[in-house]
């Protein structure tokens, strides 16, 4: 991989919203749209370099729009089965893969695809 490359990172948005109990139930397009600045705002706190964020939403929070700076993805069905579509598709472009998420069964499958992982504490420095 070229040094230039930005690195793809790929945040289960359902997952890192899911994580912190403030009430994000009662809007959870809401919720996404605040994790959504967020990391258009500060990036992944302690990652430097070149990086392409992508917030894949599902459920209620699909059409949350994009931002410059990040890209919202809305699944058409299982926001889980689109990260690992995003990432299968990451070798052809020669690009590492980041995914933010806690959620287990998902880590396992993005990491079988040479992913490398991180918990929704990375996005909340």
């Amino acid at each position: 991989m070229d040094d230039n490359t930005p690195l793809l990172v790929i945040v289960d948005a359902a997952n890192v919203v899911g994580s912190v109990p403030d009430g994000w139930w009662r809007d959870r397009r809401g919720a996404a749209e605040r994790l959504r600045d967020r990391l258009a705002a500060h990036g992944l706190p302690g990652r430097s370099g070149p990086m392409e964020i992508v917030l894949v939403v599902e459920g209620a929070a699909r059409g949350v729009e994009s931002v410059p700076g990040l890209h919202v993805e809305s699944a058409p069905g299982s926001g889980d089965d689109h990260i690992v579509t995003l990432v299968s598709r990451a070798p052809a472009t020669d690009r590492a893969c980041l995914v933010v998420t806690a959620d287990r069964e998902l880590r396992r499958r993005v990491t079988e695809l040479g992913a490398e992982v991180t918990g929704p504490r990375a996005v909340r420095g």
